[in-house]
This record gives structure tokens, C-alpha cells and sequence, in this order.
């Protein structure tokens, strides 16, 4: 229980934000689905389209504060290397 004025003020800050940070988090979480969707559809210029908007999107939480930078650096690297790994993958095949 908040005790002085300030701890109740954090209190409010800290719901605020955690509701700002679950709706960022689940956008993300939405358009790297997407991403994931046409990696396994085998689709390499849908993944290429999602991987943009997906890199916006984790640019976007990590400037808000939402996710770590770093983090959402090692993420855009991930996704970048199984985007390649579709395409080199698609070449073989094709």
C-alpha cells in the first residue's frame, strides 16, 4: 500500500505503463507472427515485406523504452538470418 503522495503517484505511473507496454509488446508480438507465418508458408517475398514491418515495429518498442535496444537488435538479426536462410534455401530448391 502507497504511503506517501509520491509512491501513490508511482503506483498510478506504474499501471499506466505497464498497460502502454503490454499493448506495444502484443503489436509486436502480432507482427512477428506474421513474419514467423510466411517463413513457414515458404513465401520469401512475403516474409521480406514482414521482416520491414516487423523491424519498424521492434525499432518503434525500443525507442518507447518498451524492449532494450540491444535486445531488439539481436531480434532484427534473427529475423534477418531466417530470412536469408528462406532465400538461400529457395534458390537450392528452385
Amino acid at each position: 500500500m502507497a504511503n506517501s503522495r509520491s509512491s501513490e503517484k508511482r503506483v498510478r505511473q506504474n499501471e499506466r505503463n505497464r498497460a502502454l507496454n503490454r499493448t506495444r509488446r502484443s503489436a509486436l508480438k502480432s507482427e512477428l507472427k506474421k513474419f514467423h507465418d510466411a517463413v513457414r508458408e515458404n513465401n520469401p517475398q512475403k516474409a521480406a515485406e514482414q521482416l520491414r514491418v516487423a523491424t519498424k515495429k521492434l525499432d518503434q518498442t525500443a525507442a518507447k523504452g518498451t524492449l532494450h535496444k540491444r535486445a531488439a537488435s539481436r531480434r532484427k538479426s534473427r529475423l534477418a538470418k531466417r530470412l536469408n536462410a528462406l532465400k538461400a534455401s529457395g534458390t537450392k530448391a528452385g
